[in-house]
């Protein structure tokens, strides 16, 4: 797609000038590249995630009609897209005024920055592009050779179980280093040749695969003659479905390959799921740091303020990221600026007091680097969401009242509050599910286990999710959980889906 082409005159300056303040205020990123173009681009960007070579699926399509008709009926717009690469791409609305281009910037900085330097992104690959276009590539030609249809009601059902990852994979281990190691080996020779090898294996499969097969020499050498003919155990827990199914379904290796595919992306975009108020709340902190005491001249201050109110409106509804993330940030800052936090602080029982309380130790900004480093959103609000900072920005629990049609407000009680955060960012509002058993009951169904917290499973998903999974594991699977504070197994054998007695 050569719809977008490099920013140059004017916006080029401003690029420089903004970069330069992001430099001064300490913030350490990625060398930037902004692009410009059209709504219908950025549209159709947003749809593939910010790829613009991704795999040919109905869902980008219907993601894109909706971005399109949300545009047209005024009801959302795209100001800017971000990219976590190495170089850190983002693309720019050309219909943008000159004060939006300002406020996506500095934003951009924000993000870019972030990207670079929280934990949960340590181990990121940032040769996406490269990646991303030869999994497109890959996907193509196994539609070629099996039939469209075929290949995309595969990967129609492994999408569906994309959710179904372990975060501990995002860390890297000394096996994870080798796996790494591999993959960008085979990538090289993959870019050399625009993704076609006589062996079609793609680099996510083949780096699986010899992880793998370390595995299995190493369980070799500690068992019998006897014992070598036997059938691999099943019942390995994992939270990382996808993997397990690479490893033991009995597929297809084209199917076990396009599982690796969808796996490698959806692991990618995990770390910015699982930080979605911190990393907007830091950029939207930065361009609001930015623009009110660099870049604003004085004719521009009231559209900005202007934009910033409408970005961080909150709604009855829904959190809104950016709020939200921009406000614990500057309640942090202040904080720690006063030295409102410690034993002291904590005994200290009167309100006066804690009113006026001011060590002025000046640690507000080296505390927020801090956060920026090491937190993702969970612990982000279990470690800095305080009564106070509810109060003051009037965080409530809200609920749908049927009989006025209206949302009235349900609680104002602190840790209710709390508690509903928190279980809305748990696996961003999904249950947890992992593997327990491959050979459940010695039949060889598959065994998964719902981790509950206290939510019941919406039943009409687990049916589906059932569905789905038997026809990769081809033979019944079953799903065990509370359900109306019983333990319940689910069962699916390719007819019926129905609880177990």
């Amino acid at each position: 797609m050569n719809r977008t082409k490099p920013i140059s005159g004017d916006l080029l300056k401003l690029k420089d000038e903004i970069e330069g303040y992001a430099i001064e205020y300490g913030l350490d990123f990625f060398p930037q590249v902004f692009e410009v173009c059209d709504y219908d681009t950025i549209n159709i960007l947003a749809a593939q995630g910010g790829f613009p070579s991704r795999y040919p699926h109905w869902k980008f399509g219907m993601d894109y009609d909706q971005l399109s008709k949300g545009y047209a009926y005024g009801l959302q717009k795209i100001y800017e897209m971000v990219i976590n690469t190495s170089p850190c791409y983002a693309y720019l609305l050309q219909a943008n005024n000159w004060v939006d281009q300002k406020i996506v910037m500095a934003h951009v900085y924000g993000h870019n920055d972030f990207f670079k330097n929280n934990a949960w992104f340590g181990h990121t690959n940032r040769k996406m592009m490269d990646v991303m276009a030869n999994h497109g590539t890959k996907i193509r030609r196994y539609m070629e050779r099996y039939g469209h249809d075929a290949v995309e009601n595969f990967i129609d059902k492994v999408l569906s179980l994309e959710n179904l990852l372990d975060i501990n994979e995002l860390f890297e281990t000394s096996e994870l280093r080798r796996s790494r190691a591999d993959q960008i080996v085979q990538q090289n020779v993959e870019n050399e040749d625009d993704g076609y090898l006589i062996d079609d294996r793609s680099a996510a499969l083949k780096s699986f695969m010899r992880t793998q097969a370390r595995k299995d020499k190493k369980a070799e050498k500690k068992v019998d003659e006897e014992e070598i003919t036997a059938e691999r155990p099943l019942n390995i827990r994992t939270k990382d479905v996808l993997g397990y199914l690479i490893q033991y379904a009995p597929i297809e290796e084209w199917q076990a390959d396009i599982i690796g595919i969808l796996r490698e992306e959806a692991y990618y975009f995990l770390p910015q799921r699982m930080t979605k108020i911190m990393n907007e709340g830091w950029a939207s902190y930065w361009h609001s740091k930015i623009m009110t005491t660099r870049a604003l001249d004085a004719s521009e201050i009231v559209e900005f303020a202007d934009k910033h109110a409408g970005v961080m409106a909150m709604s009855r509804q829904n959190i809104n990221p950016y709020k939200v993330g921009i406000e614990l940030m500057r309640d942090i800052e202040y904080r720690w600026d006063r030295g409102m936090f410690g034993k002291e602080y904590n005994e200290c029982n009167s309100m006066p007091e804690k009113l006026r309380w001011d060590k002025k130790l000046g640690l507000g900004k080296q505390k927020i680097f801090e956060v920026r480093k090491s937190h993702n959103d969970i612990s982000f609000i279990d470690e800095f969401l305080t009564p106070d900072f509810c109060e003051r920005q009037q965080l409530f629990t809200y609920k749908y009242n049927p009989r006025t049609g209206r949302f009235e407000i349900d609680s104002k009680d602190f840790q209710a509050i709390k508690q509903k955060l928190l279980s809305q960012l748990t696996n961003f509002g999904q249950p947890i599910i992992e593997v327990e058993d491959g050979n459940y009951m010695n039949r060889k169904e598959l065994l998964l286990n719902h981790i509950h917290y206290g939510v019941d499973l919406d039943v009409n998903f687990a049916n589906e999710t059932l569905r789905n999974l038997f026809a990769i594991w081809r033979r019944p699977v079953n799903l065990k959980t509370k359900y109306e504070d019983k333990e319940v197994v689910f069962h699916f054998d390719g007819k019926e889906f129905k609880p177990q007695s």
